[in-house]
């Protein structure tokens, strides 16, 4: 194999998985550690990929400490999110049961949803930290789905996404127990797992993993090999991701092999 075949087939594996070793390259094209990083210079210089310690990544894919406010967000991806959320409802829990529902424009979505089922015919509880998604499924209790009722964490609310956050929100959590949890993530990555650029978000998201029997992580495509600063959740702790077609096929391999039911919306 030419160099150039060679660095161009390991640009496609960068891109397909979204983070490759130089020890794992030299064995699969049997050539030499040196060799590698030589074709990974080339490539990191032409812009195709990210070198990193003992390796690369997407040229896309950066640590990202900071995050758009909720508007912005809630004008990205709208028909994912919508597609997305709706799959959601297939995932509710018989009557009687629980739903947690994380603060995020993607699970706002599955609220909205499930909002909009009227009338209700099972009893649910709903449980949330976002002040937004409390408001919309409050609404449409008012408008007639006396069944469902609705619970708000306390905490300090977070202005850039108007979740409860902080010490007793992470309290309240952990004496609850939940059937079902609608999170989202900002990003989704095989090495760093579910993360998020707030440290205090990052800490009421793990306390939500612990506290529900189903993780139903709610994420459009472009989380996809996203790496945020926080890790909240290992990808063994997911149950089901719910996303769109764009996720990457290597990306959805991987999950099966974890055995995690991924669903296309």
């Amino acid at each position: 194999m030419y160099a150039e075949e060679r660095q161009q087939a390991i640009a496609n594996e960068v891109r397909e998985r979204g983070r490759v070793s130089v020890a794992e390259l030299s064995h699969r094209f049997d050539v030499t550690g040196e060799t590698v990083r030589r074709d990974l210079a080339v490539l990191a210089q032409a812009g195709q990929v990210t070198r990193v310690h003992g390796g690369a990544v997407r040229a896309d894919v950066g640590v990202i400490v900071d995050e758009a406010d909720l508007p912005a967000r809630q004008r990205s991806h709208q028909p994912e999110k919508k597609a997305i959320g709706a799959a959601a409802l297939d995932l509710l829990p018989p009557s009687g049961g629980t739903v947690l529902f994380d603060a995020g424009t993607t699970t706002h979505q599955a609220a909205s949803a499930l909002a909009a089922a009227q009338p209700a015919d099972t009893r649910l509880t709903l449980v949330t930290n976002s002040l937004p998604i409390a408001a919309t499924l409050t609404d449409a209790c008012s408008a007639g789905a006396q069944r469902r009722e609705v619970l708000m964490t306390g905490g300090r609310l977070r202005p850039k996404t108007q979740a409860a956050v902080g010490t007793a929100t992470i309290e309240q959590l952990g004496r609850l127990r939940l059937s079902v949890g609608f999170l989202g993530t900002n990003g989704l990555s095989v090495r760093h797992g579910l993360s998020t650029p707030d440290p205090e978000e990052a800490a009421v998201k793990r306390a939500m993993i612990a506290a529900v029997d189903r993780v139903v992580v709610l994420a459009d495509s472009s989380k996809i090999n996203r790496e945020d600063l926080v890790s909240f959740g290992d990808l063994d702790e997911v149950d089901v991701l719910i996303t769109d077609r764009g996720i990457d096929a290597a990306f959805a391999a991987e999950l099966a092999a974890r055995d995690i039911e991924v669903v296309i919306a």
